[in-house]
Order: structure tokens, then sequence, then C-alpha cells
């Protein structure tokens, strides 16, 4: 049996994760002021509007701070000559494993945020579903999807 994962994801990751927290958080705020509005506006009970900013508050906790380090410290990923090894999670910890000749196709994604830190996320295709290794350095992806690409190669000649 085999320990975990060994390679970890950019510790670049947590200022991306960090972002998209704030930017829900933001998201969040604004329906928690209309609330707030129509609480002041129609008289309505003071434990509504204090519980629409604790929901906030605790919000904010989870998705800015408790959320991305626990998401980060979970993040490992193994490539391997016969398969991908992925392992993530907060509370259930989930490992997956690839095998190469199910690899179909290996790409390389970057929206604003992540080119922002020069992060990449590579997706690993398969017939039956998607499966991600988010927020690695560019060249790093670059070369990841590179070797994928010809191990999943080589596994299908053999098969």
């Amino acid at each position: 049996m085999r320990g975990e994962p060994q390679k970890r994801i950019s510790p670049k990751a947590l200022k991306v994760w960090r972002l998209h927290g704030v930017i829900q958080t933001l998201v969040l705020a604004v329906l928690v002021a209309g609330i707030v509005v129509l609480a002041t506006i129609f008289d309505w009970p003071v434990w509504i509007m204090a519980g629409a900013i604790g929901v906030l508050l605790l919000f904010t906790y989870l998705m800015i701070f408790f959320l991305p380090s626990v998401r980060w410290k979970r993040w490992r990923y193994e490539v391997r000559e016969q398969e991908i090894e992925l392992q993530r999670g907060l509370l259930i910890v989930k490992r997956t494993l690839v095998p190469m000749v199910r690899v179909q196709h290996v790409d390389t994604v970057q929206g604003p945020i992540l080119k922002r830190y020069n992060l990449s996320t590579i997706t690993i295709s398969t017939a039956a579903t998607v499966h991600e290794i988010p927020a690695l350095e560019t060249g790093e992806a670059d070369e990841l999807r590179h070797s994928i690409s010809l191990l999943a190669r080589v596994a299908e000649d053999d098969v």
C-alpha cells in the first residue's frame, strides 16, 4: 500500500482561493445589507438583522481564512507511470486513482485570477469524468500536461 501523494499545489493557491472568498463574501454582504434595510423599513424583529449579520461574519471567516488553508493542506497529487493519484477534501479526504490508459486528453486552464498569480489548472479528461489539479505554477502545469500526455500515449500503446 502506498502512502499519500507527495506533491503539493502552489502556495499561491491560498491567495487565489482567498480572493474568491472575498468576492463571494461581497455578494453575500449585498444581500445582508438588503435584509438589514428591509428589516429597518418594515420594522422586523432585531434577531433577523442580527442573524443575517452573524451568517455574514461566519461565512467571511470560513471562505477567506479557514477553508482555503485546509483545502491547500489536503490537496496533493502524484503522477506515476501507470496512474495519476489525487487527494483532496476538507472534512472527508477523497483519494482518486486515474489510470493512464483511461486518460483521453489533458488541458491547462487559466482564468484572469489564476493568470494574475501565474497559475494554471490542469484538467484530465477520461470517458467518465474530468479531474483537476488546481493552482499549479504555469511552467510546472505545462510540463506536467506534456508528461501526462506522453505517459497516456505510452499506456494506450501497451493495450
